[in-house]
Protein backbone atom coordinates (compact mmCIF):
# COMPACT_ATOMS: atom_id res chain seq x y z
CA UNK A 1 0.00 0.00 0.00
CA UNK A 2 1.41 3.41 -1.00
CA UNK A 3 2.12 6.26 1.42
CA UNK A 4 -0.84 8.21 0.00
CA UNK A 5 -3.16 5.22 0.46
CA UNK A 6 -2.08 4.90 4.09
CA UNK A 7 -2.56 8.66 4.58
CA UNK A 8 -6.09 8.58 3.13
CA UNK A 9 -7.13 5.51 5.13
CA UNK A 10 -5.67 6.61 8.46
CA UNK A 11 -6.76 10.21 7.91
CA UNK A 12 -10.35 9.18 7.21
CA UNK A 13 -10.60 7.13 10.41
CA UNK A 14 -8.82 9.76 12.52
CA UNK A 15 -10.88 12.74 11.39
CA UNK A 16 -14.16 10.85 11.79
CA UNK A 17 -13.17 9.78 15.31
CA UNK A 18 -12.36 13.41 16.10
CA UNK A 19 -15.91 14.35 15.12
CA UNK A 20 -15.11 16.29 11.95
CA UNK A 21 -18.21 16.33 9.68
CA UNK A 22 -17.97 13.73 6.93
CA UNK A 23 -18.15 16.22 4.03
CA UNK A 24 -15.32 18.35 5.46
CA UNK A 25 -13.29 15.23 6.24
CA UNK A 26 -13.50 14.15 2.62
CA UNK A 27 -12.68 17.65 1.35
CA UNK A 28 -9.62 17.99 3.60
CA UNK A 29 -8.25 14.60 2.60
CA UNK A 30 -8.96 15.14 -1.11
CA UNK A 31 -7.21 18.53 -1.25
CA UNK A 32 -4.17 17.52 0.82
CA UNK A 33 -3.99 14.17 -0.98
CA UNK A 34 -3.74 15.89 -4.35
CA UNK A 35 -0.78 17.93 -3.10
CA UNK A 36 0.93 14.84 -1.67
CA UNK A 37 0.47 13.00 -4.97
CA UNK A 38 1.65 16.08 -6.89
CA UNK A 39 -1.58 16.15 -8.91
CA UNK A 40 -2.92 19.45 -10.25
CA UNK A 41 -5.40 20.67 -7.59
CA UNK A 42 -7.80 21.77 -10.33
CA UNK A 43 -8.79 18.09 -10.37
CA UNK A 44 -10.57 18.68 -7.05
CA UNK A 45 -12.94 21.23 -8.59
CA UNK A 46 -13.47 19.08 -11.68
CA UNK A 47 -14.34 15.95 -9.73
CA UNK A 48 -16.52 17.81 -7.22
CA UNK A 49 -18.50 19.34 -10.08
CA UNK A 50 -18.72 16.03 -11.93
CA UNK A 51 -20.18 14.43 -8.81
CA UNK A 52 -23.31 16.56 -8.94
CA UNK A 53 -23.49 17.13 -12.70
CA UNK A 54 -25.73 14.09 -13.19
CA UNK A 55 -29.28 14.50 -14.46
CA UNK A 56 -30.68 11.65 -12.35
CA UNK A 57 -29.64 13.47 -9.16
CA UNK A 58 -32.27 16.11 -9.91
CA UNK A 59 -34.76 13.61 -8.48
CA UNK A 60 -33.30 14.13 -4.99
CA UNK A 61 -34.35 17.77 -4.38
CA UNK A 62 -37.62 16.98 -6.13
CA UNK A 63 -38.60 14.10 -3.84
CA UNK A 64 -37.39 15.99 -0.76
CA UNK A 65 -39.55 19.01 -1.63
CA UNK A 66 -42.52 16.80 -2.55
CA UNK A 67 -42.30 15.05 0.84
CA UNK A 68 -42.07 18.36 2.72
CA UNK A 69 -45.02 19.83 0.83
CA UNK A 70 -47.19 16.77 1.45
CA UNK A 71 -46.29 16.66 5.13
CA UNK A 72 -47.07 20.36 5.58
CA UNK A 73 -50.22 20.01 3.48
CA UNK A 74 -51.86 17.51 5.81
CA UNK A 75 -51.35 14.33 3.80
CA UNK A 76 -49.41 12.51 6.53
CA UNK A 77 -52.15 13.17 9.13
CA UNK A 78 -54.82 11.76 6.79
CA UNK A 79 -52.73 8.68 6.08
CA UNK A 80 -52.55 8.06 9.83
CA UNK A 81 -56.31 8.51 10.18
CA UNK A 82 -57.00 6.04 7.37
CA UNK A 83 -54.58 3.46 8.81
CA UNK A 84 -56.12 3.81 12.28
CA UNK A 85 -59.60 3.30 10.84
CA UNK A 86 -58.53 0.05 9.15
CA UNK A 87 -56.30 -1.46 11.88
CA UNK A 88 -57.36 0.30 15.09
CA UNK A 89 -59.69 -2.49 16.26
CA UNK A 90 -56.96 -5.16 16.18
CA UNK A 91 -54.68 -6.06 19.10
CA UNK A 92 -51.86 -3.55 18.75
CA UNK A 93 -53.90 -1.84 16.05
CA UNK A 94 -52.74 1.71 16.75
CA UNK A 95 -49.12 0.57 16.62
CA UNK A 96 -49.88 -1.28 13.36
CA UNK A 97 -51.51 1.86 11.99
CA UNK A 98 -48.26 3.72 12.66
CA UNK A 99 -46.37 1.14 10.58
CA UNK A 100 -48.86 1.32 7.71
CA UNK A 101 -48.88 5.12 7.72
CA UNK A 102 -45.07 5.13 7.68
CA UNK A 103 -45.03 2.73 4.75
CA UNK A 104 -47.44 4.92 2.78
CA UNK A 105 -45.52 8.09 3.59
CA UNK A 106 -42.27 6.37 2.66
CA UNK A 107 -43.79 5.88 -0.78
CA UNK A 108 -44.07 9.67 -0.99
CA UNK A 109 -40.92 11.07 0.60
CA UNK A 110 -38.19 8.44 0.06
CA UNK A 111 -36.41 9.68 3.19
CA UNK A 112 -35.99 7.95 6.57
CA UNK A 113 -35.85 11.09 8.76
CA UNK A 114 -38.79 12.65 6.89
CA UNK A 115 -40.89 9.52 7.40
CA UNK A 116 -40.05 9.44 11.10
CA UNK A 117 -40.88 13.13 11.49
CA UNK A 118 -44.17 12.96 9.57
CA UNK A 119 -45.52 9.88 11.34
CA UNK A 120 -43.97 10.51 14.77
CA UNK A 121 -45.35 14.02 15.08
CA UNK A 122 -48.87 12.60 14.83
CA UNK A 123 -48.60 9.16 16.45
CA UNK A 124 -46.16 9.34 19.39
CA UNK A 125 -48.51 11.38 21.59
CA UNK A 126 -51.50 9.30 20.50
CA UNK A 127 -49.76 6.02 21.35
CA UNK A 128 -48.70 7.49 24.70
CA UNK A 129 -52.31 8.38 25.52
CA UNK A 130 -53.46 4.82 24.71
CA UNK A 131 -51.07 3.24 27.23
CA UNK A 132 -48.04 2.50 25.09
CA UNK A 133 -44.71 3.39 26.68
CA UNK A 134 -43.47 6.65 25.23
CA UNK A 135 -40.07 5.11 24.58
CA UNK A 136 -41.71 2.33 22.55
CA UNK A 137 -43.79 4.85 20.60
CA UNK A 138 -40.68 6.89 19.76
CA UNK A 139 -38.74 3.74 18.80
CA UNK A 140 -41.59 2.62 16.54
CA UNK A 141 -41.74 5.98 14.75
CA UNK A 142 -37.95 5.88 14.42
CA UNK A 143 -37.96 2.34 13.03
CA UNK A 144 -40.47 3.01 10.26
CA UNK A 145 -38.00 5.56 8.87
CA UNK A 146 -35.85 2.97 7.03
CA UNK A 147 -38.97 1.67 5.28
CA UNK A 148 -39.03 5.09 3.57
CA UNK A 149 -35.67 4.18 2.02
CA UNK A 150 -36.81 0.73 0.89
CA UNK A 151 -40.25 1.51 -0.52
CA UNK A 152 -39.96 3.51 -3.76
CA UNK A 153 -39.30 6.27 -4.49
CA UNK A 154 -36.09 6.06 -2.46
CA UNK A 155 -33.50 8.83 -2.43
CA UNK A 156 -30.60 6.44 -1.59
CA UNK A 157 -31.68 4.17 -4.47
CA UNK A 158 -31.37 7.15 -6.81
CA UNK A 159 -27.86 7.85 -5.52
CA UNK A 160 -26.75 4.22 -5.83
CA UNK A 161 -28.23 3.99 -9.32
CA UNK A 162 -26.07 6.94 -10.38
CA UNK A 163 -22.93 5.62 -8.66
CA UNK A 164 -23.23 2.05 -9.93
CA UNK A 165 -24.77 3.02 -13.29
CA UNK A 166 -27.83 0.85 -12.72
CA UNK A 167 -31.48 1.36 -13.62
CA UNK A 168 -33.12 3.50 -10.93
CA UNK A 169 -36.55 2.12 -11.82
CA UNK A 170 -35.33 -1.47 -11.29
CA UNK A 171 -33.66 -0.50 -8.01
CA UNK A 172 -36.94 1.06 -6.88
CA UNK A 173 -38.73 -2.24 -7.52
CA UNK A 174 -35.99 -4.19 -5.72
CA UNK A 175 -36.88 -2.40 -2.47
CA UNK A 176 -40.63 -3.12 -2.52
CA UNK A 177 -40.64 -6.69 -1.16
CA UNK A 178 -37.99 -6.03 1.56
CA UNK A 179 -39.95 -2.93 2.62
CA UNK A 180 -43.20 -4.88 2.88
CA UNK A 181 -41.48 -7.69 4.81
CA UNK A 182 -40.08 -5.13 7.27
CA UNK A 183 -43.55 -3.59 7.67
CA UNK A 184 -45.09 -7.02 8.28
CA UNK A 185 -42.41 -7.78 10.87
CA UNK A 186 -43.09 -4.51 12.68
CA UNK A 187 -46.80 -5.34 12.77
CA UNK A 188 -46.01 -8.70 14.38
CA UNK A 189 -43.93 -6.87 17.01
CA UNK A 190 -46.88 -4.49 17.53
CA UNK A 191 -49.25 -7.39 18.13
CA UNK A 192 -47.07 -9.15 20.70
CA UNK A 193 -46.21 -5.89 22.47
CA UNK A 194 -49.88 -4.98 22.92
CA UNK A 195 -50.75 -8.52 23.97
CA UNK A 196 -47.91 -8.64 26.51
CA UNK A 197 -48.94 -5.36 28.16
CA UNK A 198 -52.68 -5.97 27.85
CA UNK A 199 -53.32 -2.84 25.81
CA UNK A 200 -56.91 -2.38 24.68
CA UNK A 201 -57.82 -1.77 21.05
CA UNK A 202 -60.32 0.61 19.54
CA UNK A 203 -63.84 -0.47 18.76
CA UNK A 204 -64.59 -1.91 15.35
CA UNK A 205 -64.71 0.87 12.76
CA UNK A 206 -68.16 1.28 11.25
CA UNK A 207 -68.66 1.40 7.51
CA UNK A 208 -69.56 5.08 7.72
CA UNK A 209 -66.39 5.89 9.68
CA UNK A 210 -64.23 3.95 7.24
CA UNK A 211 -65.86 5.64 4.28
CA UNK A 212 -65.27 9.05 5.88
CA UNK A 213 -61.59 8.21 6.46
CA UNK A 214 -61.21 7.07 2.83
CA UNK A 215 -63.01 10.14 1.49
CA UNK A 216 -60.88 12.47 3.60
CA UNK A 217 -57.63 10.69 2.78
CA UNK A 218 -58.19 9.74 -0.86
CA UNK A 219 -55.81 12.38 -2.20
CA UNK A 220 -53.10 11.26 0.22
CA UNK A 221 -53.66 7.61 -0.73
CA UNK A 222 -53.44 8.46 -4.42
CA UNK A 223 -50.05 10.20 -4.10
CA UNK A 224 -47.88 7.04 -4.32
CA UNK A 225 -50.21 5.66 -7.01
CA UNK A 226 -49.69 8.74 -9.18
CA UNK A 227 -45.91 8.85 -8.65
CA UNK A 228 -45.12 5.14 -8.96
CA UNK A 229 -47.84 4.42 -11.51
CA UNK A 230 -46.38 7.10 -13.75
CA UNK A 231 -42.86 5.68 -13.47
CA UNK A 232 -43.76 2.06 -14.21
CA UNK A 233 -46.46 2.96 -16.66
CA UNK A 234 -43.82 4.65 -18.79
CA UNK A 235 -45.44 8.08 -18.47
CA UNK A 236 -42.41 9.77 -16.91
CA UNK A 237 -38.93 9.00 -15.58
CA UNK A 238 -38.06 8.91 -11.85
CA UNK A 239 -36.58 12.42 -12.15
CA UNK A 240 -39.74 13.73 -13.81
CA UNK A 241 -41.80 11.87 -11.20
CA UNK A 242 -40.19 13.94 -8.44
CA UNK A 243 -41.46 17.12 -10.11
CA UNK A 244 -44.90 15.57 -10.55
CA UNK A 245 -44.82 14.89 -6.79
CA UNK A 246 -43.99 18.54 -6.11
CA UNK A 247 -46.87 19.72 -8.31
CA UNK A 248 -49.23 17.18 -6.71
CA UNK A 249 -48.23 18.26 -3.19
CA UNK A 250 -48.80 21.92 -4.06
CA UNK A 251 -52.23 21.38 -5.60
CA UNK A 252 -53.51 19.09 -2.84
CA UNK A 253 -52.03 21.11 0.02
CA UNK A 254 -53.04 24.55 -1.25
CA UNK A 255 -56.37 23.99 -3.00
CA UNK A 256 -57.89 20.68 -1.87
CA UNK A 257 -56.95 20.22 1.80
CA UNK A 258 -56.08 23.93 2.15
CA UNK A 259 -53.73 23.23 5.08
CA UNK A 260 -50.65 24.50 3.23
CA UNK A 261 -50.64 28.30 3.34
CA UNK A 262 -48.98 30.54 0.78
CA UNK A 263 -47.06 32.19 3.61
CA UNK A 264 -45.54 28.80 4.57
CA UNK A 265 -44.11 28.05 1.13
CA UNK A 266 -40.91 30.01 1.79
CA UNK A 267 -40.21 28.03 4.97
CA UNK A 268 -40.90 24.71 3.25
CA UNK A 269 -38.66 25.62 0.31
CA UNK A 270 -35.81 26.70 2.58
CA UNK A 271 -36.06 23.49 4.60
CA UNK A 272 -35.98 21.37 1.45
CA UNK A 273 -33.13 23.39 -0.07
CA UNK A 274 -31.08 22.97 3.11
CA UNK A 275 -31.54 19.19 3.08
CA UNK A 276 -30.80 18.95 -0.65
CA UNK A 277 -27.74 21.17 -0.31
CA UNK A 278 -26.29 18.99 2.44
CA UNK A 279 -26.74 15.83 0.34
CA UNK A 280 -25.26 17.39 -2.79
CA UNK A 281 -22.29 18.81 -0.88
CA UNK A 282 -21.50 15.39 0.56
CA UNK A 283 -21.77 13.77 -2.88
CA UNK A 284 -19.47 16.34 -4.50
CA UNK A 285 -16.80 16.02 -1.80
CA UNK A 286 -17.06 12.23 -1.82
CA UNK A 287 -16.54 12.17 -5.59
CA UNK A 288 -13.32 14.18 -5.23
CA UNK A 289 -12.14 11.82 -2.48
CA UNK A 290 -13.15 8.75 -4.52
CA UNK A 291 -10.93 9.97 -7.39
CA UNK A 292 -7.86 9.67 -5.18
CA UNK A 293 -9.06 6.34 -3.80
CA UNK A 294 -9.38 4.97 -7.33
CA UNK A 295 -6.07 6.52 -8.41
CA UNK A 296 -4.31 4.65 -5.59
CA UNK A 297 -6.34 1.47 -6.32
CA UNK A 298 -7.50 1.35 -2.70
CA UNK A 299 -10.95 -0.11 -3.55
CA UNK A 300 -9.33 -2.95 -5.49
CA UNK A 301 -6.96 -3.64 -2.60
CA UNK A 302 -9.80 -3.72 -0.07
CA UNK A 303 -11.84 -5.98 -2.33
CA UNK A 304 -8.82 -8.25 -2.81
CA UNK A 305 -8.29 -8.45 0.94
CA UNK A 306 -11.90 -9.41 1.63
CA UNK A 307 -11.86 -11.98 -1.16
CA UNK A 308 -8.62 -13.45 0.20
CA UNK A 309 -10.25 -14.25 3.55
CA UNK A 310 -12.51 -16.85 1.99
CA UNK A 311 -13.57 -18.13 -1.40
CA UNK A 312 -17.05 -18.90 -0.08
CA UNK A 313 -19.54 -16.26 -1.37
CA UNK A 314 -21.70 -16.75 1.74
CA UNK A 315 -18.82 -15.80 4.04
CA UNK A 316 -17.88 -12.85 1.85
CA UNK A 317 -21.47 -11.59 1.90
CA UNK A 318 -21.50 -11.87 5.70
CA UNK A 319 -18.31 -9.78 5.92
CA UNK A 320 -19.68 -7.18 3.50
CA UNK A 321 -22.91 -6.86 5.49
CA UNK A 322 -20.98 -6.47 8.75
CA UNK A 323 -18.84 -3.78 7.11
CA UNK A 324 -21.93 -1.93 5.89
CA UNK A 325 -23.67 -2.15 9.27
CA UNK A 326 -20.61 -0.75 11.04
CA UNK A 327 -20.24 1.98 8.44
CA UNK A 328 -23.92 2.87 8.69
CA UNK A 329 -23.58 3.26 12.45
CA UNK A 330 -20.82 5.88 12.16
CA UNK A 331 -21.45 7.59 8.81
CA UNK A 332 -24.42 8.92 6.83
CA UNK A 333 -25.58 6.68 4.00
CA UNK A 334 -24.73 9.08 1.17
CA UNK A 335 -21.06 9.26 2.14
CA UNK A 336 -20.91 5.53 2.76
CA UNK A 337 -22.29 4.70 -0.67
CA UNK A 338 -20.01 7.09 -2.53
CA UNK A 339 -16.85 6.01 -0.71
CA UNK A 340 -17.48 2.25 -0.99
CA UNK A 341 -19.32 2.04 -4.31
CA UNK A 342 -16.28 0.97 -6.33
CA UNK A 343 -15.22 -1.53 -3.65
CA UNK A 344 -18.66 -3.10 -3.39
CA UNK A 345 -19.29 -3.31 -7.13
CA UNK A 346 -15.92 -5.03 -7.54
CA UNK A 347 -16.75 -7.56 -4.83
CA UNK A 348 -20.23 -8.11 -6.25
CA UNK A 349 -18.79 -8.83 -9.69
CA UNK A 350 -16.23 -11.26 -8.23
CA UNK A 351 -18.83 -13.36 -6.43
CA UNK A 352 -21.36 -13.15 -9.28
CA UNK A 353 -23.98 -11.12 -7.40
CA UNK A 354 -26.65 -9.37 -9.45
CA UNK A 355 -25.99 -5.58 -9.41
CA UNK A 356 -29.63 -4.83 -8.54
CA UNK A 357 -29.55 -7.21 -5.57
CA UNK A 358 -26.24 -5.68 -4.48
CA UNK A 359 -27.68 -2.16 -4.68
CA UNK A 360 -30.71 -3.10 -2.60
CA UNK A 361 -28.48 -4.80 -0.01
CA UNK A 362 -26.25 -1.74 0.30
CA UNK A 363 -29.14 0.71 0.61
CA UNK A 364 -31.02 -1.40 3.17
CA UNK A 365 -27.90 -1.95 5.31
CA UNK A 366 -27.19 1.77 5.38
CA UNK A 367 -30.88 2.49 6.02
CA UNK A 368 -30.59 0.40 9.19
CA UNK A 369 -27.74 2.72 10.12
CA UNK A 370 -30.31 5.52 10.26
CA UNK A 371 -31.73 3.89 13.41
CA UNK A 372 -28.41 2.74 14.89
CA UNK A 373 -26.43 4.80 17.40
CA UNK A 374 -24.30 6.88 17.38
CA UNK A 375 -25.07 8.59 14.05
CA UNK A 376 -28.61 7.39 13.34
CA UNK A 377 -30.39 10.52 12.11
CA UNK A 378 -33.84 9.01 12.59
CA UNK A 379 -33.10 8.34 16.28
CA UNK A 380 -32.39 12.04 16.83
CA UNK A 381 -35.60 12.96 15.02
CA UNK A 382 -37.63 10.49 17.10
CA UNK A 383 -36.02 11.69 20.33
CA UNK A 384 -36.63 15.32 19.44
CA UNK A 385 -40.30 14.78 18.65
CA UNK A 386 -40.95 12.62 21.72
CA UNK A 387 -38.95 14.79 24.12
CA UNK A 388 -36.99 11.74 25.31
CA UNK A 389 -33.25 11.15 25.52
CA UNK A 390 -31.62 9.36 22.60
CA UNK A 391 -30.53 6.54 24.94
CA UNK A 392 -34.14 5.96 26.03
CA UNK A 393 -35.32 5.62 22.43
CA UNK A 394 -32.38 3.35 21.58
CA UNK A 395 -33.23 0.96 24.44
CA UNK A 396 -36.65 0.28 22.90
CA UNK A 397 -35.32 -0.28 19.38
CA UNK A 398 -34.06 -3.84 19.74
CA UNK A 399 -37.15 -5.79 18.50
CA UNK A 400 -37.37 -3.58 15.42
CA UNK A 401 -33.64 -3.92 14.77
CA UNK A 402 -34.01 -7.71 14.89
CA UNK A 403 -36.67 -7.47 12.19
CA UNK A 404 -34.43 -5.24 10.06
CA UNK A 405 -31.46 -7.61 10.47
CA UNK A 406 -33.71 -10.46 9.32
CA UNK A 407 -34.64 -8.43 6.23
CA UNK A 408 -30.94 -7.84 5.48
CA UNK A 409 -30.29 -11.59 5.71
CA UNK A 410 -33.12 -12.33 3.29
CA UNK A 411 -31.93 -9.68 0.83
CA UNK A 412 -28.34 -10.96 0.94
CA UNK A 413 -29.01 -14.70 0.72
CA UNK A 414 -32.35 -15.00 -1.12
CA UNK A 415 -31.98 -13.23 -4.48
CA UNK A 416 -35.69 -13.57 -5.33
CA UNK A 417 -36.57 -11.14 -2.53
CA UNK A 418 -35.05 -8.28 -4.52
CA UNK A 419 -35.03 -9.63 -8.09
CA UNK A 420 -38.56 -10.97 -8.50
CA UNK A 421 -40.29 -7.64 -9.17
CA UNK A 422 -37.49 -6.19 -11.37
CA UNK A 423 -37.61 -9.47 -13.30
CA UNK A 424 -41.30 -8.93 -14.01
CA UNK A 425 -40.55 -5.44 -15.33
CA UNK A 426 -37.96 -6.74 -17.79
Amino acid sequence: MSALAIYLSVGLITLLLLGVPVAFTLAILAITGLYIADINPIIFAQRALAGTNVTSLLAIPGFILAGDLMSSGGLSRRLVRFAAAVFGHLTGGLSMATVVAGTFFGAISGSAPATTAAVGSVMIDELDKRGYKRGYAAALATSVGPIGQMIPPSIPMVIWGVLAEQSIARLFLAGVVPGLIAAAGFMVVSYFYARHYGLTSDKQTTWLELRAAVRDGIWALLAPVVILGGIYGGVFTPTEASMVGVFYGLIVGLFIYKELKWTELGTVLLRSMRTSGIIMFIISMAYAFAYLMANEQIPAQIAGYLLSISDNPLIILLLVNLLLLILGAIMDNVSGMVILSSVLTAIGAQIGMDPIQLGAMVVINLAVGMVTPPVGYSIFVGASISGLRVETVALHLWPFLLVLLGVIALVAYVPAVTLWLPGLMS
